[in-house]
Parts: structure tokens; sequence; C-alpha cells
């Protein structure tokens, strides 16, 4: 039986899939853009009027190119591997809600006589979703963490040292940044009392936005799904300075574009989902708890449904550029520094932010959520001093027998001893005062 549900949720799944489809193609050119704009270049803007065509010139050639198996590779799990890093990353958008609820009773009279004609059964509201799930949050995060068998089973087929150390990269940094990431979903899940993407969406709108009452979960979420995507300052498993490129090193033509998609299509959905968690989803009032009223209604027409989309991928599109800000702002870690980050610093910090809000929603009071973030900061601030640090890992490492660090039985004539040769501070000229470097 087709209910009116079931059509829009089809719906939903087809558009969406081209538009993040189209998402990822323009993506890559708006990436490139703000790349050349942060660094003072042009960027891409030869193919088609200011270079808007970029896009399908780079996919024509993605096609073009020859496909390479490497020798020694196992030939069935090479190709298996980039389909199933892109298939979880395109099935997890499903239960993402682009818009609120549709009022069926709003169309117009000859609409509702025509569908339910070709025996369409006709309800009173249907949710723009792909799926309409109330454990909708335990679905993305299931079928988001399967992208990690892509990777690794690529790393693996490869037969190329390069790839299999991106691979076990890969696989030991998405188990490690999945736990806080858990936790940090979990401090949204205890907020709103429920799985439901919509009553995560209704709470925030009932108490504001999660980014401004739980500010310190959304910097770790956020964190770790770049951490998941594999996407700067994140990006160990294809480190090109160490790597070449990491898993997709033997890869070319279309099988690489799979993992470029994957990439990407990651990247998109966890904005989505970082809207929906902190960014209130199509809410409007950032204050809601403040100023209630003042926000879009949860159900309405179709006018209002486009609008809830057209915000709804707003935010997404900023947290993708903020991404790519991001990407070309921060440094690549090195990979002690990455795990160090996960279990020393964001698995404790999470599971403190978890138990304050927990306290907080025992004792009834989880419009007050912002003052929890606040304590648990303080008490980060007060305990780490306290806590026994190990060897500094940003340490400079001297080159044993240089000649700015020479054996205790060697002569160095060139080795300087004045303390100003031996120093890469800057040089302050007392007659002249500071020096400007440009």
């Amino acid at each position: 039986m087709l209910t009116a549900q079931l059509v829009v949720n089809v719906i939903v799944i087809v558009v969406m899939v081209h538009v993040l489809l189209g998402g990822c193609a323009y993506g890559v050119m708006l990436e490139r853009k703000l790349s050349a704009w942060m660094q003072d270049r042009i960027g891409p803007n030869r193919v088609g009027p200011r270079g808007l065509l970029q896009p399908i010139a780079d996919g024509i050639k993605f096609l073009l190119k020859e496909e390479h198996t490497p020798s020694g590779a196992d030939s069935m799990l090479f190709t298996l591997a980039p389909g199933l890093s892109i298939i979880p990353a395109m099935a997890a958008f499903v239960i993402i809600p682009w818009g609120g609820t549709l009022d069926l009773s709003t169309l117009p009279t000859a609409v509702v006589s025509f569908l339910t004609n070709i025996g369409i059964t006709m309800g009173s509201e249907v949710r723009i979703a792909g799926a309409d799930l109330n454990v909708g949050i335990i679905y993305l995060i299931a079928v988001a963490s399967l992208g990690v068998y892509g990777v690794a089973l690529g790393g693996w087929a490869s037969n190329s040292k390069f790839s299999f150390l991106g691979g076990l990269r890969a696989s030991a940094q998405m188990i490690s940044y999945e736990i806080p990431m858990g936790l940090a979903v979990l401090c949204v899940i205890l907020a709103a009392g429920s799985l439901d993407p919509y009553q995560i969406i209704a709470s925030q709108q009932a108490m504001g936005w999660n980014l401004v009452q739980q500010p310190l979960v959304a910097i770790v979420f956020y964190a770790c799904i770049l951490a998941e995507a594999n996407r700067a300052p994140f990006d160990l498993a294809e480190a090109e300075s160490e790597l070449v490129g990491g898993f997709h090193t033997e890869y070319s033509s279309m099988r690489f574009a799979m993992f470029f998609l994957a990439e990407y299509f990651h990247v998109i959905t966890g904005s989505a989902f970082f809207s929906l968690l902190f960014l209130g989803g199509w809410s409007i009032n950032p204050l809601g708890g403040l100023f209630p009223g003042w926000d879009l209604p949860a159900a309405g027409s179709i006018a209002l449904v486009l609008l809830q989309v057209a915000v709804m991928l707003g935010k997404t599109a900023f947290m993708l550029a903020f991404a790519m800000a991001v990407r070309w702002t921060i440094p690549r870690f090195r990979f002690d520094q990455l795990m160090s980050l996960a279990w020393e610093g964001m698995i404790p910090a999470t599971l403190l932010f978890l138990t304050a809000t927990a306290t907080m929603t025992f004792l009834g009071l989880p419009q007050y959520l912002w003052l929890s973030s606040l304590g648990c900061l303080g008490i980060v601030w007060i305990v780490r001093p306290l806590i026994r640090q190990r060897r500094n890992p940003n340490h400079r490492l001297q080159l044993l027998g240089s000649r700015f660090s020479p054996t205790d039985d060697e002569i160095v004539a060139s080795a300087s001893k004045h303390p100003v040769a031996r120093s890469d501070g800057a040089i302050q000229d007392p007659r002249q005062g500071p020096v400007s470097i440009h």
C-alpha cells in the first residue's frame, strides 16, 4: 500500500542523492577557490564562465583515465574497497530531516483528489526526510562507521607498504575518534530525551541550540567528524609528505574518484548531522529558551517546508565551508599527537561532559546546560596542570653528530658557541628597535 509518507521518503532520497552528488562535485571547486582566496591566488577560472564547468571537466578526466591494478594486488578486494567506502557515506544521510512536517490539509483539493485516485493513502501530515526512524541517530552513527572497512581494505588489497600503513592509520584513527563522538552524541540525546531527530530539533527550539547550551561538546563532535572523514588536520591516513597518498596511492580513474566522493559525502553528511544536533536543524532562533515563539513552526504548508529546507542546506553549506577553512589553517598533526588527542584528551573530556549533562538532566535543569559547560571548563582548567605530563610531544629533536649537536668525542670547528648563533628566535638590535619580518 502506497502512503503519502512513503512517497515523500522516496522523493526526498532521490532528490537529495542528486543534490549531494552535485554538492560533492562543486564542493571540490569551492575548496579550490577558498584555498586560492586564503593563499592569495586565483584558483580555477578557465573552464566555463568563472571556472564553473571545472567539476565537469574533472569528472570527464576521471572517466577517461586508465584503470590500473598493481601487480600482486587482490583484484576483487581492490575493486570492492571504493564501493565499501562510498556506500555507507551515501546511505547515512537518509535520516537527516531536511525539512519539518508538511500539513497535507494545506494542499489544494485537486492535488489531494488526484493522489487519492492513483492509490496513495493520504494522512494528516508527512515528515520531510528520507526515512522517518525513531532511532535515526543510532542508524546514522552505525552506518557511517562502516566506511572504515573500505579504507582499510583498500590499503591492504593494494599490495603497497604506503597503502597498508595508510589503512592501518585510518583504522586506528576511526576507532579512536568514534568513542568521543559517540559520547558527545549521548550528551545531546540525554538533553533531548529521545533518539528521534525531530524530537532533538524540537528540544533545541524549546531550550536553545545545543551549540549555545553545550559548546564544548559541539567542538569535540566537530573535531571527531573531521577525523572520521580523514580531513585535515586529521588526514594522517593519506599524508602526502609521508605516505605518498596513503590508502589510495595505487588507485586511479573512477576507483580513485569513488574514494574522493566518499570523503566529501562523509563531510557533507557530517555537516548536516552537526546542523541537526547543534544548530537546531531548520530552527532560526539560537536562543529559543530566552525568546520563545520567535522561530519557524514545525508543521505547515509547502512554502514553509521549502524555507526549512533552505535553512538546513544553508547551515550544511556553511559547516562544509568551515571544514575547508580548517584544512587550510591548521597544520597536520603527527600520528602520536593524533592518538594522544583522542585517548588522553577527548575521551576523558567527553566522559566529564556526559557526567555533567546527566547530572543536570537528573536535576530537571536541561535549560541550564550552559552552566555545566562552564563548570566542565573550570574543572579542566584546574585539574590539567595537576596531572603528571609526559615529555612534551613538541620538543625539538637534536640531530646527533650535526655541527649544532656534536658528539662528546668530536671536535667541530664550525659549531658556534655564541647563544645568538644557536638560537632560532628573532634578533633585536638595541640601536634600531625590534626587527619586523615581512
